[in-house]
This record gives structure tokens, C-alpha cells and sequence, in this order.
């Protein structure tokens, strides 16, 4: 699991960006006291830095400076200052990528991965488990008591989405904008095939009712 910490003054932005990494699997920490940031971000010891660029006391250009000088930590620059020059001083400061707000949620998620991925950060599990099936993610299966089942992309991400969020209610927006994400073309009438698709599937290996369809919420294992 990839460790993120958060430096963003703004609470309602902070709070927001905090929720989806966690939800994305995440674990995150926030900065609330901005004396030291750079010191605070080594005691975390992240694999990645969110930094906002408008901080009381001391802005992100310099916290970037200070960081680098201690690790080569990955910085993602999350801020409202969207000028050239701006963006041209982060990066060449040590950021490793620069997103304005407002920022496009899955852009924002998928430019997190890939800064990750060029970091060399943890690996992602090659198998998921939950309530009895075990996914496996490189060989596009579904196990369980009662038998494998093949499954197609579209069903194999739905699947690992759901079950990496076991327990919670998961939306059908939340469900597509994660498809989405994973380049994978999927609307709200695909969705719905794919999960009827794939319901039968699990019942064939013993798992009915598996995925349950939470009225008015979404679907929720």
C-alpha cells in the first residue's frame, strides 16, 4: 500500500483529497501544522508528496527545495496557481508533476499511478480476497469453493474495484469513473451488462447474491 502525505492548507480540500486516496486504497497522512513541513514529511516517510504551492509561512516552492534536500520523495504539485512561470519553477525545484485546481478526479488519480509506477512504488497484489472467492488479477480469474471462473477485462476490473472496497457501498458513478481511469470505455449501460454478466458468473462457482445492489446507493459486497 502506497503511502501519501498531504500538505494543503485549505481543511475542506485537505478532508476531500484525504477521502478519495483512502478510498482509492491509499494510506494517507495531512499536514496541520506547517512549521517544519519538510522534517514532517520525512518522519512519514511517504512514497508520495501532495504539495499545495499557497501555504501560511512558507509557500511549496520552498518546502519542495527543503524536501529534496533531505529525499528524492515524488512531489505532486496540487494548486489554484495555474501561470507558466509557476509551473516551470515547481518542476524545475525537484516537482515531479503539476495539476491545477480544480482538478478532473480521475486525472488526478491516474496522474498519481503513474508517478508512483516511475517511482518504483510497491507493487500492487497479484490476487484480492473477500467473503471467500479469491480474484486473480494477472490470470483474469475468479476462484471460489465451487470452481474458477474466466473473466473479460470490463468484468475482472469491476470485480477487484469492489472487492478492494468490501463492506462499503460502492456507487455506480464511483464504479465507472474507476473503469474510466483504467482507460477502459464503460458507460452506464455497459456497466449494467457487465454486472449481470458477472453475477451469473460467480453464481456458477457458488457464490449467489455475492454482489449485492443497494437501491438508490449502488452495489456493495
Amino acid at each position: 500500500m502506497s503511502k501519501i502525505i498531504i500538505v494543503e492548507d485549505d481543511p475542506s480540500v485537505r478532508e476531500e483529497l484525504a477521502l478519495l486516496l483512502e478510498n482509492e486504497g491509499y494510506q494517507v497522512t495531512a499536514v496541520t501544522d506547517f512549521s517544519g513541513v519538510p522534517d514532517q514529511i520525512q518522519a512519514a516517510a511517504p512514497d508520495l508528496i501532495l504539495l499545495d504551492l499557497g501555504l501560511p509561512g512558507r509557500d511549496g516552492m520552498s518546502v519542495c527545495a527543503g524536501v529534496r534536500k533531505l529525499s528524492r520523495t515524488p512531489v505532486i504539485f496540487v494548486t489554484s496557481r495555474d501561470s507558466a512561470s509557476d509551473e516551470l519553477r515547481a518542476l524545475s525545484l525537484g516537482g515531479d508533476d503539476y495539476i491545477t485546481k480544480p482538478y478532473n478526479i480521475p486525472v488526478l488519480l491516474a496522474r498519481i499511478k503513474a508517478v508512483l509506477r516511475r517511482a518504483g512504488g510497491p507493487a500492487e497484489p497479484d490476487t484480492l480476497t473477500a467473503k471467500g472467492l479469491t480474484l486473480h488479477l494477472a490470470r483474469g480469474t475468479a476462484s471460489a469453493a465451487g470452481g474458477t471462473a474466466e473473466l473479460t477485462r470490463n468484468e475482472l476490473k469491476i470485480l477487484a474495484y469492489l472487492m478492494s472496497c468490501a463492506g462499503q457501498i460502492v456507487s455506480r458513478a464511483d464504479l465507472i469513473d474507476a473503469l474510466w481511469d483504467s482507460q477502459i470505455y464503460i458507460d452506464d449501460n455497459t456497466l449494467s451488462v457487465n454486472m449481470t454478466r458477472l453475477r451469473a458468473k460467480l453464481e456458477g462457482i457458488g457464490l449467489p447474491g455475492f454482489i449485492k445492489t443497494r437501491r438508490g446507493m449502488g452495489y456493495q459486497l
